[in-house]
Protein backbone atom coordinates (compact mmCIF):
# COMPACT_ATOMS: atom_id res chain seq x y z
CA UNK A 1 0.00 0.00 0.00
CA UNK A 2 1.21 3.31 -0.81
CA UNK A 3 0.53 6.81 0.25
CA UNK A 4 1.64 10.39 -1.44
CA UNK A 5 1.37 13.61 0.09
CA UNK A 6 2.63 16.55 -0.52
CA UNK A 7 4.08 18.85 2.85
CA UNK A 8 6.17 21.45 3.04
CA UNK A 9 9.84 19.81 2.58
CA UNK A 10 8.53 18.28 -0.76
CA UNK A 11 6.77 14.90 -1.86
CA UNK A 12 6.19 12.43 0.69
CA UNK A 13 5.32 8.48 0.38
CA UNK A 14 5.08 6.25 3.09
CA UNK A 15 4.62 2.20 2.20
CA UNK A 16 3.07 -0.46 4.01
CA UNK A 17 5.19 -3.90 4.82
CA UNK A 18 3.33 -6.87 5.05
CA UNK A 19 3.17 -8.59 8.04
CA UNK A 20 3.65 -12.12 6.40
CA UNK A 21 5.69 -12.73 3.05
CA UNK A 22 5.56 -16.00 1.79
CA UNK A 23 8.97 -17.63 1.07
CA UNK A 24 9.85 -18.74 -2.24
CA UNK A 25 10.89 -22.24 -3.12
CA UNK A 26 14.56 -20.69 -3.63
CA UNK A 27 14.17 -20.38 0.16
CA UNK A 28 13.55 -23.79 1.23
CA UNK A 29 16.79 -25.92 2.39
CA UNK A 30 14.55 -29.04 2.60
CA UNK A 31 15.09 -31.13 -0.67
CA UNK A 32 11.70 -31.92 -2.59
CA UNK A 33 10.96 -35.84 -1.99
CA UNK A 34 9.21 -37.10 -4.54
CA UNK A 35 10.18 -39.83 -7.48
CA UNK A 36 10.07 -37.00 -9.98
CA UNK A 37 11.85 -34.67 -8.39
CA UNK A 38 14.62 -36.69 -6.87
CA UNK A 39 16.65 -39.81 -7.39
CA UNK A 40 17.35 -40.84 -3.62
CA UNK A 41 12.97 -40.56 -2.75
CA UNK A 42 13.08 -43.73 -1.22
CA UNK A 43 15.58 -42.56 1.33
CA UNK A 44 12.84 -39.75 1.99
CA UNK A 45 10.21 -42.25 2.05
CA UNK A 46 11.73 -44.57 4.24
CA UNK A 47 12.03 -41.42 6.54
CA UNK A 48 8.43 -40.73 6.67
CA UNK A 49 7.90 -44.82 7.53
CA UNK A 50 9.90 -44.19 10.50
CA UNK A 51 13.30 -45.45 9.01
CA UNK A 52 16.60 -44.56 8.38
CA UNK A 53 18.63 -45.74 5.65
CA UNK A 54 21.18 -45.35 2.96
CA UNK A 55 22.86 -47.25 0.01
CA UNK A 56 25.09 -50.05 -0.60
CA UNK A 57 26.86 -50.50 -3.22
CA UNK A 58 25.95 -54.71 -4.30
CA UNK A 59 29.08 -54.34 -6.04
CA UNK A 60 32.25 -53.16 -3.78
CA UNK A 61 29.84 -53.51 -0.57
CA UNK A 62 30.76 -49.52 0.46
CA UNK A 63 27.83 -47.71 2.58
CA UNK A 64 27.45 -44.63 1.90
CA UNK A 65 26.06 -41.36 3.00
CA UNK A 66 23.91 -39.72 1.91
CA UNK A 67 22.30 -41.85 -0.49
CA UNK A 68 23.68 -42.35 -4.07
CA UNK A 69 22.71 -43.27 -7.65
CA UNK A 70 26.19 -44.38 -8.16
CA UNK A 71 28.64 -45.42 -5.93
CA UNK A 72 31.40 -43.32 -5.87
CA UNK A 73 34.15 -46.02 -4.75
CA UNK A 74 33.93 -48.35 -8.38
CA UNK A 75 31.32 -46.11 -10.12
CA UNK A 76 28.79 -49.13 -10.23
CA UNK A 77 25.03 -48.22 -10.46
CA UNK A 78 24.03 -51.21 -8.66
CA UNK A 79 23.01 -49.87 -5.26
CA UNK A 80 20.30 -51.13 -2.56
CA UNK A 81 18.99 -49.24 0.29
CA UNK A 82 20.64 -50.54 3.78
CA UNK A 83 18.59 -49.49 7.36
CA UNK A 84 20.97 -47.42 9.37
CA UNK A 85 20.83 -47.99 13.21
CA UNK A 86 18.36 -45.23 15.58
CA UNK A 87 21.20 -45.02 17.64
CA UNK A 88 24.49 -43.57 17.71
CA UNK A 89 26.97 -41.17 19.52
CA UNK A 90 28.36 -37.70 19.31
CA UNK A 91 31.72 -37.70 17.17
CA UNK A 92 32.28 -33.82 17.69
CA UNK A 93 29.84 -31.02 18.07
CA UNK A 94 29.37 -27.14 17.55
CA UNK A 95 27.17 -24.73 18.10
CA UNK A 96 25.42 -22.39 15.47
CA UNK A 97 24.71 -19.39 17.38
CA UNK A 98 23.78 -16.42 14.37
CA UNK A 99 24.23 -15.71 10.66
CA UNK A 100 21.18 -18.13 9.96
CA UNK A 101 20.51 -17.57 5.98
CA UNK A 102 16.90 -15.82 4.98
CA UNK A 103 14.43 -18.49 5.57
CA UNK A 104 15.55 -20.13 8.26
CA UNK A 105 13.72 -18.96 11.18
CA UNK A 106 12.40 -21.79 12.57
CA UNK A 107 15.91 -22.68 13.74
CA UNK A 108 16.12 -20.67 17.19
CA UNK A 109 19.42 -19.60 17.59
CA UNK A 110 21.63 -21.21 19.04
CA UNK A 111 21.54 -24.63 18.07
CA UNK A 112 23.78 -27.88 17.84
CA UNK A 113 24.64 -29.62 15.00
CA UNK A 114 27.25 -32.57 15.20
CA UNK A 115 28.95 -35.23 13.32
CA UNK A 116 27.00 -38.40 14.68
CA UNK A 117 28.50 -41.60 14.72
CA UNK A 118 26.01 -44.72 13.45
CA UNK A 119 28.80 -47.34 13.25
CA UNK A 120 28.77 -47.93 9.76
CA UNK A 121 28.94 -44.33 8.70
CA UNK A 122 29.09 -40.91 10.25
CA UNK A 123 26.70 -38.31 9.21
CA UNK A 124 26.26 -35.01 10.00
CA UNK A 125 22.75 -33.59 11.78
CA UNK A 126 20.94 -31.17 14.02
CA UNK A 127 20.69 -32.15 18.01
CA UNK A 128 17.71 -31.16 19.33
CA UNK A 129 16.66 -30.67 23.28
CA UNK A 130 20.14 -30.14 24.40
CA UNK A 131 22.14 -27.24 24.43
CA UNK A 132 26.26 -26.90 23.78
CA UNK A 133 26.90 -27.32 27.63
CA UNK A 134 24.78 -30.16 27.99
CA UNK A 135 27.31 -32.49 25.59
CA UNK A 136 30.37 -34.09 25.79
CA UNK A 137 32.16 -36.23 22.89
CA UNK A 138 30.92 -39.91 23.13
CA UNK A 139 27.44 -39.18 24.46
CA UNK A 140 24.56 -40.99 22.93
CA UNK A 141 21.95 -39.75 20.81
CA UNK A 142 18.58 -41.47 19.12
CA UNK A 143 17.27 -40.70 16.22
CA UNK A 144 14.33 -38.15 15.31
CA UNK A 145 12.05 -37.63 12.21
CA UNK A 146 10.59 -34.73 11.99
CA UNK A 147 8.08 -33.68 9.52
CA UNK A 148 8.53 -30.15 7.43
CA UNK A 149 5.88 -27.60 7.09
CA UNK A 150 6.39 -25.64 3.99
CA UNK A 151 6.07 -24.66 0.33
CA UNK A 152 5.52 -27.89 -1.47
CA UNK A 153 2.64 -29.84 -1.92
CA UNK A 154 3.19 -32.97 -0.84
CA UNK A 155 4.84 -34.73 3.20
CA UNK A 156 8.10 -34.06 3.94
CA UNK A 157 10.44 -35.54 6.30
CA UNK A 158 14.46 -35.28 7.70
CA UNK A 159 16.35 -36.50 10.12
CA UNK A 160 17.45 -35.07 13.73
CA UNK A 161 19.23 -36.52 16.73
CA UNK A 162 18.40 -35.97 20.49
CA UNK A 163 19.97 -37.07 23.65
CA UNK A 164 19.35 -40.37 25.01
CA UNK A 165 17.66 -39.74 28.62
Amino acid sequence: MTDTTDSNSGKRERISVPEEIELPRLLDFYDLQTEDQTQIHEFYGNLQEGQLTTTQCCDCEEIHFPPRIVCPECTGDNLEYVELPHEGELFAFSEVRGGLPLGLSEHDVPYVVAAVDLGPIKLSARIDDASYGDLEIGDPVELKIVEIDGPADHKRSFYRFVPQR
